[in-house]
């Protein structure tokens, strides 16, 4: 990468993120045959002894996050061309963020535990370098070394974890793993898994009380923050507890822990990001909140669930994306990155107002956005909690805090007064709204019209999640249902807690 930006110079990260989406159309060509329940497989051989192997799968699961990895990635590269054009290491930035994807990549295909594992410490790695690519200041390098402690900490409680996960399903293939379901949960070794394994997922996933890293791993350049932070790394967690869900879900032991802890995550966040003034840390607030309310709907593990889980797996990642290139698009025309200072943007940016608008209305999942139908689902999926009156009750608050959020960081910049900043605020050019126009465009799009992409993905997650076939039709208008009404008192009362912030 370094030799090729010297070569290519500005025109990099268009060059890159072509490679990139080329990937993403390779994965395209696969969705119609993995929707209708097959699976691709590659495998070679690799450590005898253990009955080891390199393999690789693609399902329902691994094909929606290897989407995410590659299509935003393609425009996190093309957004780096631009953001960092001047930098004097963007060929070394180029080479660690392709480290990254390459390691997210390998960590969703992985069909073997040992595999996975190399994967997931490879992602931490390469994590760490990106978060203190600006070694320079000390900030960044203390943020780095507390995100690879926590994350590889937590990488070392997932190595036994796996390890007496296949002990207990006589396997090292995911596959057969999850197929042992039974028998994994009546062993021995079952809860020592559990609690290691999601140990393991906590720490990666900034679920409570270790979601503390993530906010401040907001210290590295804004790529980084709009890759890892919103649709991968962080998500590997999630990620994780979804491939397993068939091997150790079902028990009051997952129920309880999962349900309980990404509910409090869910609040916790939302709540911690209507208290800060900069951009970007909003943003990981809320990005720890949406991660908590996927281990909820995890926990929780009806179909119902599953497909809420689907469906706010995309959205997330599409709205999340496009708020942190917004947050990176303003600090970059106006150099300002507090909301406290920021003011009437629409007038000199309008075309970033426009799609930061579009993106908080999804976050806050006003109509007819994909994000109004993902709370929806998620609302619906709270309401089949066990604990019914308490999932719902962490739903609606964490529902309500991220409309609040969802104002603060979307809409104040660009309305109001026009505030005085650094640099008179200015639209940049293609390689910098190109990313941020899309995943907002894709947010309307999808909820608009789900049936395009939306209805296939959904179905694909939560079949792997669940372990059976699951049809999902996502549309619009559910009628007047309870859920319904929890999410109009929501954006209401959200609202008011964005005016009076």
């Amino acid at each position: 990468a370094p030799w090729v930006h010297r070569l290519v110079g500005r025109g990099s990260g268009w060059l890159f993120g072509a490679m990139a989406a080329g990937l993403f159309g390779y994965f395209v060509s696969k969705t119609g045959m993995v929707v209708h329940g097959g699976v691709v497989e590659q495998s070679w051989a690799w450590i005898d002894a253990l009955g080891a192997s390199i393999s690789f799968r693609l399902d329902g699961l691994s094909l929606v996050f290897a989407l995410l990895v590659t299509g935003v990635g393609a425009l996190i590269l093309v957004y780096t061309g631009g953001y960092m054009k001047d930098h004097p290491r963007l060929g070394a930035f180029y080479a660690t963020l392709l480290l990254f994807m390459a390691s997210m990549l390998g960590l969703v295909l992985a069909d073997n535990v040992v595999t996975l594992f190399v994967f997931w410490e490879l992602t931490s790695v390469s994590s760490f370098l990106l978060i203190g690519f600006e070694r320079q200041r000390e900030s960044a390098r203390r943020a780095a070394m507390q995100a690879l402690l926590v994350t590889g900490l937590g990488g070392m409680a997932l190595l036994g974890g796996l390890v007496m996960l296949a002990m207990a399903a006589g396997s090292w293939e995911l596959r057969e793993i999850v197929a042992a379901g039974d028998a994994v949960r009546a062993h021995p070794l079952y809860l020592p898994a559990f609690i290691l394994v999601v140990l393991g997922a906590f720490t990666k996933s900034a679920q409570f009380p270790f979601h503390f890293w993530l906010p401040n791993a907001m210290e590295a350049p804004t790529p980084v923050s709009a890759y890892l932070h919103s649709s991968t790394m962080v998500k590997a967690g999630v990620y994780l507890l979804a491939r397993l869900h068939p091997a150790l879900g079902g028990t009051d032991v997952w129920l309880h822990t999962l349900t309980w802890v990404g509910g409090a995550t869910f609040v916790i966040g939302a709540l911690l990001a209507t208290r800060e003034l900069e951009m970007k840390r909003i943003l990981a607030y809320t990005t720890v909140s949406g991660l908590g309310a996927l281990v909820m709907m995890l926990g929780v593990g009806t179909e119902k669930a599953a497909l809420a889980m689907g469906a706010f797996l995309v959205t997330h990642a599409l709205y999340k994306g496009a708020l942190f290139l917004v947050a990176g698009v303003v600090d970059y025309g106006a150099g300002e990155k507090k909301v406290d200072r920021l003011g009437g943007l629409r007038r000199s940016m309008p075309i970033t107002a426009v799609f930061a608008a579009l993106a908080a209305f999804s976050m806050a999942g006003v109509p007819p956005t994909l994000g109004f139908i993902a709370k929806e689902f998620v609302l619906e999926g709270a309401s089949h909690d066990p604990l019914l009156w308490i999932g719902v009750a962490l739903a609606a608050a964490g529902a309500t805090l991220t409309v609040a959020a969802a104002g603060i960081v979307g809409l104040g910049p660009f309305v109001g007064r026009v505030r005085e900043t650094p640099r008179p605020g200015h639209d940049p050019g293609l390689a910098l709204l190109l990313g941020p126009g899309l995943l907002a465009a894709l947010g309307v799009v999808g909820g608009v019209a789900p049936a395009l992409f939306m209805d296939g993905l959904a179905s694909a997650t939560a079949t792997s999640i669940t372990g059976a076939p699951v049809e999902a039709h996502l549309h619009l208008w559910h009628g007047f249902t309870p859920t319904l009404a929890i999410g109009g008192a929501a954006l209401v009362v959200g609202a008011v807690i964005w005016a009076l912030a």
